[in-house]
């Protein structure tokens, strides 16, 4: 928009008549200029093209290679995955080395872009997604006998495409491209698409594992998805295999959240390509948990009693006697529901802050803020979806016994908490953050003489009992000079909030992330339904669900900075 302003501003003439009428103003517009703008646009163009059809093609070979039906086996969505795997890592390597080479090659960044704590966070998913694919490497090593190298091959390069993506985003997610923008778009729009399909691939895998392990009785339509993935006929040649497949299991989710993570950095570099922006118009904000105790400590003491409560319902999951799963699924129910329930009044409380807040709403538009308010909206969908569908089927069926009714009320509360919790987080990304406000106080000086005895060190003294207000807290101590931070009680009301709300999304993604499905073990929703249109709908809103809650932890961390 900027280069359009002055581009006109540039050719507009005003044409005067004798008579000294002024005529309307001409646009006159070079051909290079318009055969730059169509370049530019073919880029847009190319880019949509290739995301398109790389997704859709990757959806099909991902639905065919979990259905025995179809004869697409794992190995020739490895193939296609490998593929895209080794043209992504050039183009970025091509990319880094090509603005290494050329001075002054970004010259514009954008500043809300890659965080550090989210480059961190995407750092600590990318070493925990490698140590999956070694274990991956080390369990179908087992199999070479008889099976397919390309199982080897595909997490040997996946291990290089997350060390090249991970540097890359790292070093580069901030760039605003002004060079060779048609195949940055292009290159970038790659890079997305090949970060969706590795998700797809990953949430199909794991809704194998979590499907196959239903009950008999719905054996004849699990057995479709356990078609490349199952291997039975085939033995491992080592006694190690089983142990490395249950721990590469327990690392998937964090496989899925790298994935998501570098599409949506890949997708804002994408939105930044020919964007003029510059990076020093935005204010440092630090972490802080100064005087901020209610919030962490209770949001801590939820983690570990939702963490207790799962591992316990996981264990008698396992077991055959019917009245302790019941009794386990009830501790379950009985948890979210206390859960959801804390988080919902704590985030009402939020909300009336936000009454009393008479900050500015930001008016300065980032690909970035969008971004985040459209996944958090899109990725709640799933949750919604699962919780109607509970909703109807526990109405519908009557609400027999103390288990219909837990499940019935569990989820009319998490439709509630997601739409207090989407407005309130909407909310605080569009606030304008809080300035500090500091009282400095001076500490005097022993070794300097007061000015009533010796007129001669007036000076001096003024001097050392001078304050600045602006002055950096790296020089507090050389210059004897402190700052109380004066916390608003708004302030930390609202930073008491996010972090409450914060752990609690934290263990609402541990549970599901990890096996908890009790969409499956409480079968009224699967009678109701039916198994054939249950399962797929858990198995594709429940992957939203769980991204919607690390993506939460993500959004609050942020109104937590700005607050």
């Amino acid at each position: 928009l900027h280069l359009l302003a002055i581009k006109k501003i540039k050719i507009m003439s005003l044409n005067y008549t004798k008579e000294g009428s002024k005529d309307e103003p001409e646009l006159k517009i070079s051909s290079a200029e318009v055969g730059k703008e169509k370049s530019q646009s073919w880029g847009w163009m190319g880019s949509g093209i290739i995301c398109v059809n790389i997704l859709i093609l990757g959806s099909v070979l991902v639905t065919g290679s979990t259905n025995e039906d179809i004869n697409i086996k794992a190995p020739h969505l490895q193939i296609f995955l490998i593929i895209i795997l080794l043209l992504t890592s050039m183009w970025m390597i091509y990319y880094s080395i090509y603005t290494a080479r050329i001075k002054n090659a970004v010259n514009y960044k954008d500043a809300h872009a890659g965080p550090t704590w989210l480059r961190g966070g995407l750092v600590l998913f990318a070493i925990l997604s490698i140590i999956m694919d070694i274990f991956k490497i080390a369990s179908y090593v087992g199999y070479l006998h008889c099976g397919s190298a390309v199982k080897v091959a595909f997490p040997v390069v996946q291990i290089v495409f997350i060390f090249v993506q991970t540097y890359f985003l790292w070093v580069h997610s901030k760039d605003c491209v002004q060079l060779q923008k048609n195949i940055s778009c292009c290159g970038l729009m790659l890079t997305l698409s090949t970060n969706l399909v590795l998700w797809m691939t990953a949430v199909a895998e794991e809704s194998v594992h979590q499907t196959v392990g239903m009950k008999p009785q719905h054996n004849s339509f699990v057995s479709c998805f356990t078609a490349s993935y199952g291997d039975h006929e085939c033995k491992c040649s080592h006694s190690s295999c089983s142990i490395f497949k249950v721990a590469y299991y327990y690392l998937y989710p964090f496989n899925i959240e790298y994935s998501l993570f570098a599409s949506a950095m890949a997708y804002i570099m994408w939105k930044n390509v020919g964007r003029l922006v510059g990076e020093h118009g935005h204010a440092k904000i630090k972490f802080r948990l100064k005087g901020i105790y209610i919030g962490p400590t209770f949001g801590i003491l939820l983690v570990i009693a939702g963490l207790a409560t799962f591992i316990a319902y996981e264990m008698e999951m396992k077991n055959e006697d019917a009245k302790n799963k019941e009794e386990a699924l009830m501790m379950h129910f009985v948890m979210n529901i206390v859960i959801v329930s804390l988080m919902s009044i704590v985030t009402v409380i939020g909300m009336m802050i936000y009454r009393v807040d008479y900050r500015e709403h930001v008016s300065e538009k980032s690909p970035t803020r969008n971004l985040d308010v459209g996944l958090l909206v899109g990725a709640s969908l799933g949750q919604f979806v699962i919780s109607y569908f509970s909703i109807i089927a526990m109405i519908s069926t009557g609400v027999k016994d103390p288990l219909n009714g837990l499940d019935l009320s569990f989820a009319i509360i998490m439709v509630i908490q997601l739409g207090l919790q989407n407005f309130f987080i909407i909310e605080g990304l569009h606030r304008v953050p809080f300035h500090e406000v500091k009282e400095p106080s001076v500490i005097v000086n022993p070794y300097v003489v007061e000015p009533g005895n010796d007129m001669n060190n007036h000076e001096g003294s003024n001097t050392n009992t001078e304050t600045s207000p602006d002055m950096p807290e790296d020089n507090l101590q050389d210059d004897k000079i402190q700052y109380k931070y004066k916390l608003l009680w708004k302030r930390q009301v609202l930073k008491e909030v996010c972090m409450f709300l914060l752990m609690g999304n934290i263990i609402l993604w541990i549970m599901p992330a990890f096996g908890a499905r009790p969409q499956f073990d409480h079968t009224t929703e699967t009678e109701f339904y039916k198994f054939n249109i249950w399962a797929p709908v858990v198995n594709v809103g429940l992957p939203f669900g769980i991204f919607y809650r690390m993506h939460s932890v993500a959004n609050l961390f942020e109104v937590f900075l700005i607050s």
